[in-house]
């Protein structure tokens, strides 16, 4: 009788490797161009990116100088000079760049005594979605600060009560103006507490502190001793 033969595992292996020269054969003749083409699409991708950003930081590099220029202008008093380069800087889309452009046409208008036109500019400001929360809520701020004589004590507390909390970066500013709006308003113990806070804020300039102090002392709190009453 015949002996059936052993595999041999030389021979296996071959015909293993014939089969996995096979397989990647036919998946580089199904797919090689497909990789290629992907491969080629990313390069080129990372390199229109890398473009881009040269590109931005040329044209951000070209903005800061242009403001720059516009400072050494309103330093020497020529307004007129800066306003159109301030123009074209506001309607930029570098963020940072723009908003300062505002924020400083704003002022300019305050140093007119327009306090209708620095508070329309702060008012698109802070109704600008496409702006950080940070300068929304200082343009907020300095709005409500240029329209103070024509706004009812309710409306300043309505707009700036929730930055006049504790632990809030703008506890000084808008605390303040919450804080003479109740007063206004004869909330007395609202504008009390508000001055509490300010009081014990450490982070909050040391001459509005002090005078956070004098106006809660005025109101019957010693804002020093108590102000953790206060801020309860």
């Amino acid at each position: 009788m015949a002996v059936t033969p052993q595999p041999n595992e030389a021979f296996l292996r071959e015909v293993d490797e014939e089969l996995r020269r096979d397989s990647a054969v036919q998946f580089w003749n199904r797919y090689g161009r497909l990789l290629i083409g992907a491969v080629v699409a990313g390069l080129v991708a990372f390199g229109g990116y890398l473009l881009w950003q040269n590109w931005r930081e040329q044209q951000a590099g070209a903005i800061g100088t242009k403001l720059t220029k516009v400072y050494e202008q309103l330093g020497k008093g020529d307004v007129k000079g800066a306003t159109a380069p301030l123009a074209e800087i506001a309607a930029t889309s570098n963020e940072g760049y723009a908003v300062s452009a505002r924020f400083i046409q704003a002022d300019i208008a305050l140093q007119k005594n327009d306090l209708k036109g620095a508070a329309k500019i702060f008012g698109a400001i802070a109704a600008d979605g496409g702006v950080s929360p940070a300068f929304r809520n200082l343009a907020l701020i300095r709005q409500t600060n240029a329209e103070l004589d024509t706004l009812a004590p309710q409306a300043v507390i309505d707009r700036l009560k929730s930055l006049a909390v504790k632990d809030s970066p703008w506890l000084g500013s808008a605390g303040e103006l919450v804080a003479v709006a109740h007063l206004q308003a004869g909330h007395k113990a609202a504008a009390a507490k508000i001055y509490g806070l300010m009081a014990a804020d450490e982070a909050i300039p040391e001459t509005l502190r002090s005078r956070a102090v004098q106006m809660a002392g005025t109101l019957g709190i010693d804002a020093i001793k108590d102000n953790g009453d206060t801020q309860r």
